[in-house]
């Protein structure tokens, strides 16, 4: 079983990824990671000197890889992996989808402490951050809403979000 973690920035979705698989006993894969390790760039390198479509286009290549494995893993997506080409439809097509959602309140509380991790915000005042949160989640979540499961991750410890992907997921 393939076990795809999607959700904005913030969302949680490598911490639950890690507590996940080690609780499952399934392989970790970042793909965001992955696609760094294999170009020898970090994602933000890739941008600056290759742009978005030819990251896109590795990112699309590298999750049609990984879905085509028969392993147990948990894959945990890049929050724009769901919105680009039909990556939704083949992300359900070949795993078990979760959804980890966020208020707007708590993914800019948990952003405006990672800012220079995050290039996408890095140059965002925390004033206007949920703002910007909340408009590109009206943009994303057409996509996210198509998971299979969806987990509310707001004001919940991590061992109780992935006891309930588990239970949704084995029941």
């Amino acid at each position: 079983m393939i076990i795809s973690l999607v959700g904005y920035m913030g969302s949680g979705k490598s911490h639950i990824s890690k507590i996940l698989s080690e609780k499952l006993n399934f392989r970790l894969i970042d793909l965001d990671k992955e696609i760094s390790k294999r170009n020898k760039l970090t994602i933000p390198e890739i941008f600056a000197k290759r742009g978005e479509i030819y990251f896109r286009k590795l990112e699309r290549e590298t999750l049609e890889e990984i879905l085509a494995t028969e392993e147990n893993l948990v894959l945990s997506l890049g929050g724009g992996t769901p919105a680009y080409y039909n990556n939704m439809e083949i992300i359900n097509s070949n795993s078990k989808s979760v959804f980890l959602r966020a208020s707007v309140g708590t993914l800019a509380e948990r952003l405006s402490k990672q800012k220079e991790k995050r290039p996408l915000i890095a140059n965002i005042t925390d004033e206007n951050l949920p703002e910007f949160i909340a408009k590109h989640l009206f943009e994303r979540n057409i996509f996210y809403s198509k998971a299979q499961f969806h987990v509310v991750t707001d004001s919940r410890e991590p061992e109780e979000i992935v006891g309930e992907i588990i239970e949704k997921l084995y029941l």
